[in-house]
């Protein structure tokens, strides 16, 4: 059986399942896109080719490796999007949850049956209808469970809007030990640049203290304040709202002390490295032209 084990965001990493790409399918129509940087890059012509995001996860794969982590990957189903596993399921503690995603996305909870047949039936739960929640809301930090939502009265209307109290609720109820907040994001089906898809699109957490985190991405700034005040001013990388639509708070943590990001990230780069972060720097730009990045492609099934 496949021991499970997630208590933060940076502890050794030892098991992940990785996305993949192959038969990723045709570009999709504008009108089918589930965010508004995909459908940005489907109206210019720029949507990303899969021969250029195999290249990508196949650079983040033997960086993975690298480090000796063991990598699961989805069983390929042709012409689905599989690329973003973060979003299909995600561990807290010795827990696996079944993401409640978009419909049209179901079938890439069936690509990793293969893994999930090997977690013990009881470390396996699967929300009631009503409760949404995608992995990438959820930001897992110790005593800490921070969760991306959204209380706007249209978020039965945007496909953006992935998390809802529910979901939060949900959390609170099956871990009743950690404390478990809410954070209420901006949405946007139009513009990337007002659109907080996800929790770590605009927070999160690196080494044991740090944080890289977009202001304008809290619709309640007193939130915001909260996570300032939690980690402090010397602690945060405050980004853009471009440095948001780029992606830099969606990198991935293989330990305490290595962050795999994006080769791009100069500024992001070099603050990772002051603060004494060894920097795995690897191309992953044409798969970010879908709002997601690195840490969108994983799923952590064992940290130590």
């Amino acid at each position: 059986m496949l021991k499970l084990s997630v208590k933060n965001e940076t502890s050794k990493l030892r098991a992940v399942i990785l996305g993949t790409v192959d038969k990723n399918g045709p570009t999709p129509d504008a009108a089918d896109a589930y965010d508004p940087k995909s459908r940005e890059h489907i109206l210019a012509g720029t949507y990303p080719l899969e021969k250029d995001m195999q290249e990508e996860i196949n650079r983040f794969l033997q960086v993975l490796e690298r480090h000796e982590v063991t990598v699961h990957r989805p069983d390929i189903i042709p012409d689905l999007n599989q690329i973003f596993s973060r979003d299909i399921g995600f561990v807290i503690d010795d827990i696996l949850i079944k993401a409640n995603i978009l419909p049209d996305r179901a079938a890439e909870w069936q690509a990793i049956q293969h893994i999930v047949k090997k977690i013990e039936p009881s470390k396996l739960i699967i929300p009631p209808e009503d409760v949404h929640i995608e992995g990438g809301d959820v930001i897992v930090w110790n005593d800490y469970l921070f969760v991306g939502t959204y209380l706007g009265s249209d978020y039965a209307a945007l496909n953006t809007a992935r998390t809802n109290m529910q979901g939060v609720h949900f959390l609170k109820e099956l871990f009743p030990d950690k404390k478990v907040l809410a954070f209420d994001l901006i949405k946007s089906m139009t513009d990337a640049r007002k659109n907080a898809l996800h929790l770590d699109c605009c927070f999160q957490p690196v080494g044991t203290d740090k944080a890289i985190i977009f202001k304008g991405g809290f619709r309640n700034p007193d939130e915001y304040q909260y996570l300032h005040d939690l980690f402090g001013e010397e602690n945060l990388l405050h980004i853009t709202a471009d440095e948001m639509y780029q992606m830099f708070s969606n990198v991935f943590s293989i330990s305490e002390k290595v962050v795999v990001t994006e080769e791009r990230f100069d500024r992001l780069n070099q603050w990772l490295s002051r603060k004494g972060f060894a920097v795995e720097k690897i191309p992953y730009h044409e798969i970010g032209k879908q709002e997601g990045l690195l840490r969108c492609s994983t799923l952590p099934l064992y940290r130590d």
